[in-house]
């Protein structure tokens, strides 16, 4: 039996997708575990409530834009939230907030995993 040129790139297409699949499968995925945050803003303060459910410290921070051009913008220090932690950050513009945000930045434990 002949395969004609057509046949046989349908076959190496798929052999090729079959083995691919197969190595993504068997490699280890990085999960990211980010605390669930939420942000409240009254009058010129504003306040992150942060809670981390996951099994990975979570490093987060506070992040403020001011709305005046002469008020200075607000990057809080970063706060360590373990497993089951829980934090407040809280920081103000002098006048009124154009935007509030956290960052996240997971941490890995010691042994790396």
């Amino acid at each position: 039996m002949r395969t004609n040129r057509r046949s046989a790139s349908v076959l190496a297409s798929v052999a090729l997708l079959l083995w691919t699949s197969s190595t993504a499968l068997s490699q280890p995925r990085s999960r990211t575990y980010e605390a669930d945050c939420r942000t409240v803003v009254e009058g010129s303060w504003a306040t992150g409530f942060c809670h981390n459910p996951y099994p990975e410290t979570d490093r987060v921070r506070l992040h403020i834009e001011c709305e005046r051009w002469w008020d200075i913008d607000v990057d809080s220090a970063p706060v360590e939230i373990g497993p089951a932690g829980y934090a407040e950050l809280t920081d103000r513009c002098w006048k009124e907030i154009r935007a509030v945000w956290v960052s996240h930045q997971p941490l890995r434990d010691s042994a790396g995993t």
